[in-house]
């Protein structure tokens, strides 16, 4: 993994996921993923994404169609 693969854009983390843009950015405000807001944009670290799906944290986030 290169240095620019370390650090995930709120694009980048959705295509990684294959989750909504906005879902990730509103689970990012509401402290739901791993993320870090530097200025007015969000950055996600993929090794602390992965640990956060096998820990199975992901899985705890409420779905809000269910």
């Amino acid at each position: 993994m290169s240095a620019n693969d370390k650090w995930l854009t709120i694009d980048e983390l959705a295509e990684y996921l294959k989750m909504g843009r906005t879902k990730l950015y509103t689970m990012a405000q509401q402290g739901k993923v791993p993320g870090n807001k530097i200025g007015n944009q969000w950055r996600f670290d993929r090794e602390e994404i992965d640990r956060w799906i096998k820990s199975g944290d992901a899985a705890s986030t409420p779905r809000e169609d269910a």
